[in-house]
């Protein structure tokens, strides 16, 4: 169950990219529902996938 949690918040993430604001409040609530080594491994995720997407970096804030 909890695996299916984390891939489902990276799909929600991905979907929602196109707005920094959805996507901060998305990654807000994940955080919330996942458990800590999930939340390590969304913080390694999130590195690769805004590496290329600078308007999305303020969130990173938010994991670390």
């Amino acid at each position: 169950m909890a695996r299916a949690m984390f891939e489902y918040t990276k799909t929600v993430l991905v979907k929602v990219s196109f707005n920094s604001e959805l996507f901060c409040k998305e990654l807000e609530k994940s955080l919330k529902r996942l458990l800590p080594y999930e939340v390590k491994e969304l913080s390694i995720w999130l590195k690769e996938f805004t590496a290329n997407k600078p308007e999305l970096n303020y969130c990173m804030n938010l994991v670390t």
